[in-house]
């Protein structure tokens, strides 16, 4: 946490996380064209948020991408803002908040967290049902080789569906799959409305890709969920759950328990946004 708030601390490094959340996945040409600085002066910085796991890169051809990353954020809100007044936090909180929101115009979502395991044990969380349901509440059936189907159980519900396969399987270092398909039964025991329901079921199917990189007693989990289109209601969606999602992961990897569930939450971490904003809001006017 001291990393994090010395790279928190400089103006220039901020300006660079602001940058980042209006437009994620920028290279480093791309950063110096918005700052009145040099090129090595920017990387210097950027390897101070990077450091701090603020920003997390990621390889695409010959170009090095930057995202902001929201993983110390959430640390240090669950760490601090617990034990304090609401107002005396509220920095903390809004730096949270927007660390966490995709600008509509992004088309995936990226996220680095480091966890003390193994890449053995972070594997068998990601595709065993017996982890999967703890931190997750859902279960997937499949062989884990590329092609292979998979069946989601959620609250539930069973999805099946050919498109939904698994497409990278490189055991201990790397797995990708397709998403799930939304179906109606998935959306009703979610509380989603049938105008939320109408838009994501149109969207394109995205993936999610686990990249993982044993660093000492360590391990680098790497999330990339894409394929989206830009305005995607799913990214909306993704965006808000898969903090939440990996913070119970590292957690249970960790402690052997997840995080304690917040008031009214349940089952709400897969909404948009805008929904939960809305729904808190009329449960405020109603007490």
């Amino acid at each position: 946490m001291d990393q994090v708030f010395k790279a928190l601390a400089d103006p220039t490094r901020r300006r660079l996380l602001d940058s980042l959340n209006a437009r994620n996945g920028q290279s480093l040409r791309q950063l110096c064209a918005g700052l009145d600085m040099a090129r090595q002066s920017i990387s210097k910085h950027l390897a101070v948020l990077e450091a701090a796991n603020l920003v997390t890169t990621l390889r695409r051809g010959r170009e090095k991408l930057h995202y902001l990353n929201a993983e110390p954020i959430n640390a240090i809100a669950e760490r601090w803002i617990g034990q304090y007044h609401h107002q005396r936090a509220q920095a903390l909180a809004d730096l949270k908040t927007a660390l966490e929101a995709e600008p509509m115009a992004d088309t995936e979502f990226v996220y680095t967290t480091y966890i003390n395991t193994t890449p053995e044990r972070l594997w068998q969380a990601l595709t065993d049902p017996v982890f999967t349901r703890r931190y997750w509440g859902a279960t997937f059936a499949s062989d884990w080789n590329v092609g292979a189907t998979m069946t989601w159980q959620e609250s539930g519900v069973t999805i099946a569906d050919p498109a939904q396969v698994v497409l990278e399987s490189e055991p201990y270092r790397r797995l990708a799959y397709a998403w799930h398909t939304f179906t109606p039964a998935w959306a009703k025991t979610h509380g989603m409305s049938e105008e939320v329901f109408a838009k994501i079921a149109v969207e394109r199917r995205s993936k999610v890709t686990f990249q993982i990189e044993p660093l000492g007693q360590l391990v680098k989990l790497t999330v990339i969920h894409d394929g989206f289109d830009p305005g995607s209601t799913v990214l909306e969606m993704v965006s808000g759950g898969w903090p939440r999602l990996l913070s119970d992961l590292k957690t249970l990897l960790e402690t052997g328990r997840t995080l304690p569930a917040g008031p009214d939450t349940a089952g709400q971490e897969l909404l948009p946004p805008p929904l939960l904003r809305r729904q808190h809001e009329g449960s405020r006017r109603k007490g």
